[in-house]
């Protein structure tokens, strides 16, 4: 299994271009079911995660080509045409790797009347439950069964009807789901309390491209009046303001100064207030953001929450940059109870954190050694090369297939604004 190995203590300093949002890239995918007609995807990242979805589609029988292609390019082109769908069932194998894959439930109910899914996987940072999925696509008329590790959705002659749905919390997917679902439905469809996350516009705006009818978007209070059919399209994907993010965190650690080329700021809002808060410079520019640290970082206080709160997928690079601030900084994580995984990793590079429920203090430090540390999840992954980049001497990470998740060609991308970092194999 390969290694990351960093020797820390340099400035990055340089432009970083930023992919294609892996959160927004997995939505977009399962929508090729809702029509047969090809769909093109621009921009789209190469990961891990989306060569696992590009399989599971290939098991419902979409034919995925790509075009324009480079090994040296960032990003993808592919058009996925579900001309025919000649099965229904997303088996144990595909699924339990991936959380996403459950998104595949809404769109194969709209299309087909029904579906069978596997009870997903993913990441180990907590309870992640499906039952806000099973209870909007209720809503919306189908007859959910669940038997032997197995989602069974069936919806009724004619197809959905349609219908009304209060989210009792905020629920990305379950919102990505009944979306695609409400799409093609006979009537109309409202979502009260729905996710806002930039993530979800993507999604809108690509089935209004598609055909689709919906109203509030970008708000918590969507309507979708159902049409009879969507219809192919040509869309390019987000930029990733995860990754735009991490990048940021880890110019500013270092102490150094990059430009993020196609990150978004005002999709960053949270993000960006964190970072002034402490200390750092980042200003939009003409195609992208520029960030700077030329001083001591200070502490922060900050929650997670739904957009447009600070994102829990932040919530470890910044810890790993708070690490070297004057002071204490005190993080709230609200969305998941076990995403502290990361804590004792970044102790042994000599971090000072301590952890108590759902509150992590970050007591910030003078400096980070190296040592040999151990991903747990995507995000956890990232956190410890943001503090390899700063740390005294030598990082070694083990376990990449978690950053190969949702980080794309990160040694090429780091290495060329001056980190030295490289990828090796473990024997």
């Amino acid at each position: 299994m390969d290694k990351i190995i960093i020797r820390g203590g340099k400035p990055l300093s340089g432009t970083i271009q930023i992919s294609g949002a892996k959160n927004a890239a997995l939505t977009l995918l399962p929508c090729a079911l809702l029509t047969d007609e090809p769909l093109t995807l621009r921009n789209l990242p190469r990961l891990a995660d989306i060569d696992g979805f590009q399989h599971l589609m290939t098991q419902f029988g979409v034919s995925t080509t790509i075009a324009g292609s480079r090994p040296e390019d960032f990003g993808r082109v592919m058009t996925l045409e579900a001309t025919r769908i000649t099965s229904s069932t997303a088996p144990y194998d595909l699924v339990r790797k991936m959380r996403a894959s459950i998104l595949v439930l809404g769109p194969m109910l709209a299309r087909m009347g029904g579906a069978t899914v596997s009870l997903p996987g993913g990441c180990a940072i907590g309870n992640r439950p499906i039952d806000l999925h099973l209870k909007v696509l209720e809503a919306l008329g189908a007859q959910i069964e669940l038997a032997a590790g197995y989602v069974r959705a069936i919806a009724p002659d004619g197809g959905l009807p349609g219908g009304r749905y209060a989210f009792p919390v905020v629920s990305v997917g379950a919102t990505e789901n009944a979306l695609m679902a409400a799409a093609t439905a006979t009537g109309k469809s409202t979502l009260h309390n729905a996710a806002r996350e930039p993530e979800i516009v993507d999604l809108c705006n690509l089935l209004v491209a598609m055909g689709a009818e919906i109203e509030g978007i970008g708000s918590s209070d969507l309507t979708i009046h159902g049409v009879p059919r969507l219809h192919g399209a040509t869309y390019r994907v987000m930029p990733d303001r995860i990754e735009a993010g991490s990048y940021a965190c880890a110019a500013a650690i270092t102490g150094g100064s990059v430009h993020l080329a196609g990150a978004r700021i005002e999709e960053m809002d949270a993000t960006v207030g964190a970072l002034r808060d402490a200390g750092v410079h980042v200003e939009p520019v003409r195609g992208g953001i520029d960030v700077a640290a030329d001083g001591p970082l200070r502490p922060v206080t900050i929650s997670t929450a739904p957009y447009p709160g600070f994102a829990t997928d932040m919530q470890a690079q910044l810890m790993a940059m708070l690490c070297l601030a004057e002071g204490s900084s005190v993080l709230t994580e609200t969305i998941f109870e076990n995403r502290y995984m990361h804590v004792p990793e970044l102790n042994r590079m000599g971090a000072h954190i301590e952890t108590k429920g759902r509150t992590a203090i970050v007591n910030g430090v003078s400096k980070l050694s190296g040592a040999e540390v151990m991903a747990t999840d995507l995000r956890a992954s990232m956190s410890l090369v943001i503090a390899g980049l700063a740390a005294e001497g030598e990082t070694v990470v083990h376990r990449l297939y978690h950053l190969d998740r949702g980080y794309e060609r990160l040694e090429e991308k780091l290495s060329g604004v001056g980190a030295d970092i490289e990828r090796v194999g473990s024997d």
